[in-house]
């Protein structure tokens, strides 16, 4: 029978616990030996993610794999790999056999080098962390089967960077991980033909492109030589950032975001004493693969949000060595639904549920930097006041500030509303798993205030006491705004007004062209309820045919906005007695998608957009040329 030995915290751990304010009383749960679990991990798992060292001192990670079975327990916490690899790029496979890929056999002396591996199985959402020290490996050349055998001698020349790797290692730790953002995908294995594309800590736009797809990635990083560490970091694709560089030259800084997790901060502790850290990020349905590595900077809690908004945690990697290799991976993966026998290949399904939304670099013009910036230097709270429910699910909420404020049209208001909904940590909550990343702070465009009526200094607008908001249910803040009693005082703390989103008739031009989708109708409201002509304007709105009310409630308010507009209704025929009142106020009513010819005859130097990301970007295709488009962008 093994006998764990208690394992202290190491100084980078426990520096991180501390800075980030976990209770001093959690103990290690590493195992100092391969547990039962892992070795059952290391016969199933169809991927096996190894870092280690080269003769630089620098961390790499690759992924090895393809099927189950590639990896088996040899007894004595001793396990052993035999797997095709690309025996020409890979930085792992080249440090681990010193370069040596001619089927020598390296066999150490005393304790061996270090090595960390990571056995997963992104189906069942499985992984076990073991670290260890190498014994002996081995890499030559292998052949790429029967089909390349029967292709004849220049189909084998021409795959000269397919290797076998042999590698056996001897586990001094081990421990299970939880199936948080692990993205599910089906593995099946894939003769690699590697070849280099890049090689450069300036990443290329290929590099970058990988990058930008990528929804997960394995991160190796070592306690000087006495420990090492490989995981894996996995959200939506395009978590992972590239920070703006004025210098096109420049190494490339990569930056992701640390999220909620078992705050053991095993990796993240290795990099507060060894800033170093190597990065395989895999292409799952090319087999494309970039390697690399580089010196890592820890921004916690104000400093990280001020890097990456929303984010308490977060990683900096200026790169200082990568490749980019094409076909260099031993296996493909494609998003997978369900579980064991009920596992089913999907491409719209598979993301954890855990996973936030992508989180945008302040430098890439985050709304939440600007939430930032325009933070009250006093405190200021919100109580809602009035509830108006204009369709099933959109509303307009009224606050009571509490303080005057001043409130241009066309700014936003950041509420926070963690006070009410924030549980504090968990390390699962499989009940509500997006919550564990959500800092609870929303904006919402301000439609009405009643400093607009006023006269303030210097010819602007008044100070204002109240302000509405106009917002569709989606997601547990609107929720709750929806589920209040206006008359229980529901405060939010305001963590600040800001924007300038004006839309303002270009002089010269008969027509103000703004361009909605669904609530994006809301900075437009502003300025008319402030001091634009609604008969200046040209409207084209669309939206679900179930919130017909709401543009009815438009149109009421703004009756010479409807001969003005083009209304399109999406999602059924709606209510039909609602519909002929907008025809009957003069609007053009279509049941069908908004299209690049329907802005065909409208002439204007500048366009207003306000709609979602997707409906954005196609927009933005069909309007160019035709002007300047301005937008207000509400991505965080």
């Amino acid at each position: 029978m093994a006998i764990s030995i208690a394992m202290p915290w190491s100084d980078g751990e426990r520096a991180m616990q501390d800075l980030l304010r976990v209770p001093r009383d959690m103990d290690n749960p590493t195992s100092s030996f391969m547990t039962p679990q892992a070795a059952a991990m290391l016969v199933r798992a169809p991927l096996l993610a190894l870092g280690a060292l080269d003769a630089d001192h620098r961390p790499w990670a690759t992924l090895w794999g393809g099927e189950p079975g590639f990896s088996q327990p040899l007894g004595n916490s001793i396990f052993g790999v035999r797997s095709p690899v690309d025996r020409r790029f890979d930085p792992v496979a080249q440090a681990l056999v010193d370069g040596k890929t001619d089927g020598e056999v390296l066999k150490e002396e005393g304790r061996g080098r270090m090595v960390a591996g990571l056995p997963i199985d992104l189906v069942t959402r499985k992984r076990v962390k073991i670290y260890g020290r190498m014994v002996v490996a081995s890499m030559g050349r292998a052949s790429g089967g029967a089909e390349e055998e029967e292709a004849g001698k220049e189909e084998d020349d021409q795959n000269e960077g397919l290797g076998q790797m042999q590698l056996v290692i001897k586990v001094e730790q081990s421990l299970g991980n939880c199936p948080k953002y692990l993205n599910s995908k089906s593995i099946t294995p894939a003769t690699p033909h590697p070849r280099l594309e890049s090689d450069s800590p300036t990443l290329s736009a290929a590099a970058r492109a990988l990058v930008a797809k990528a929804d997960l990635f394995f991160i190796s990083s070592s306690n000087g030589t006495h420990d090492m560490d490989v995981n894996h970091r996995g959200g939506p694709a395009g978590f992972i950032r590239v920070q703006p560089s004025s210098d096109p030259s420049a190494p490339t800084t990569l930056v992701y975001p640390e999220y909620s997790g078992n705050r053991y901060y095993q990796t993240v502790g290795n990099l507060r004493t060894t800033p170093l850290a190597g990065l395989c990020i895999p292409d799952f349905a090319t087999g494309d693969v970039l390697y690399a590595t580089g010196r890592t900077t820890i921004h916690a809690n104000a400093d990280a949000a001020r890097l990456l908004p929303r984010s308490n945690l977060a990683i900096a990697i200026e790169l200082t060595a990568a490749k980019l290799v094409r076909n260099g991976l031993s296996f493909r993966g494609n998003p997978t639904s369900g579980v064991g026998s009920l596992a089913r290949e999907s491409s719209s399904s598979g993301m954890s549920p855990y996973n936030p939304p992508v989180r945008l670099l302040a430098a890439e013009g985050s709304l939440l930097a600007k939430v930032g910036e325009a933070e009250q230097k006093t405190a200021l709270t919100a109580t809602l006041t009035r509830k108006e429910v204009l369709t099933e699910m959109v509303a307009r909420f009224t606050f009571a500030l509490s303080a005057p404020t001043m409130i241009g049209p066309g700014q936003w208001v950041a509420l926070d509303a963690s006070g009410e909904l924030d549980q504090g940590y968990s390390h699962m909550r499989n009940d509500d798993p997006e919550s564990l990343n959500d800092d609870f702070v929303r904006t919402f465009t301000v439609t009405g205030a009643d400093g607009w009526g006023k006269k303030g200094e210097n010819g602007g607008v008044g100070l204002s006491r109240e302000f509405n908001i106009t917002a569709r249910r989606h997601g547990p803040v609107t929720g709750m705004l929806f589920g209040a009693n206006e008359r229980a005082g529901l405060e939010f703390d305001i963590r600040g007004f800001g924007g300038e989103f004006r839309v303002e008739a270009e002089e010269g031009d008969s027509q103000v062209p703004f361009v909605a989708g669904g609530v994006g109708i809301t900075p437009l409201l502003a300025e008319l309820t402030h001091d634009l002509d609604p008969a200046r304007v040209q409207l084209f709105w669309t939206l679900r045919a179930a919130d017909v009310k709401l543009v009815g409630e438009v149109f009421e308010k703004y009756p010479a906005l409807a001969s003005r507009a083009r209304v399109f209704f999406t999602g059924g025929k709606g209510d039909g007695v609602g519909v002929d009142g907008l025809k009957a106020k003069g609007a053009v009513v279509e049941f069908r998608r908004l299209a690049k010819e329907d802005f065909g005859q409208v002439k204007s130097k500048k366009w207003y957009l306000c709609a979602g990301t997707p409906l954005r970007k196609e927009i933005l295709r069909w309007l160019e040329g035709k002007g300047e488009v301005l937008f207000e962008d509400f991505n965080f």
